[in-house]
């Protein structure tokens, strides 16, 4: 009877430390499932930050200068496209992310296109609110790098996790998550025509 019950107890105390485990597991799936969508919300913030100053650039444009309306028209479009894409996180398949790249990325071109033409425009140079926003966007820039960056480090810890064996015998209803690339074509300069 004693040594049934001493097998009992192991019995029990095995199931428990591997429910245990499990739950260990899950709850970690959980917290890298949660820093990834935190990270993205970070990555939206900083377009975010963008496309607002973008509007402030364009209406500083127009009343400083006979500004080009093609140039102008140009990055309104692209910040309207860039705002109509959105991602859920949970969810986010490549496809999904090259479009919101793609989307991200004829902002920054039109955008560029922009400040290299304000160099035909001495006055609009000078004036201090264009300088303080060309500042703001560069600073902008950064973060929106620095956000892509960190987004990518935690789908790394996030996709490390999920995919390693044993834990993903327990969450299998966690996927893996796609890294945010550059766009085809990144690595060309920017053209410029006047």
């Amino acid at each position: 009877m004693k040594k049934w019950l001493i097998l009992g107890g192991v019995v029990v105390a095995f199931i428990a430390i591997i429910a245990f485990w499990s739950i260990g597991i899950k709850n970690n799936g959980l917290k890298y499932n949660q820093a990834v969508n935190k990270e993205w919300g970070n990555v939206n913030t900083a377009y975010q930050r963008r496309n607002d100053l973008i509007g402030n650039l364009v209406n500083t444009v127009k009343g400083a200068a006979d500004f080009e309306k093609s140039t102008l028209t140009a990055v309104i479009e692209a910040r309207a496209k860039a705002t109509a894409v959105t991602i859920d996180p949970s969810n986010v398949t490549p496809e999904q992310l090259a479009q919101f790249n793609q989307a991200q990325s004829g902002v920054s071109s039109s955008l560029s296109r922009l400040l290299v033409s304000v160099e035909q425009y001495p006055t609009l140079k000078a004036n201090e609110n264009f300088l303080k926003l060309q500042d703001e966007l560069a600073s902008t820039e950064n973060q929106i790098l620095t956000a892509r960056t960190r987004f990518n480090e935690s789908v790394q810890e996030y996709n490390g996790y999920v995919l390693a064996i044993p834990n993903n015998w327990f969450l299998s209803q966690y996927k893996e998550k796609p890294y945010f690339e550059a766009v085809a074509g990144a690595e060309k300069p920017v053209e410029v025509k006047f």
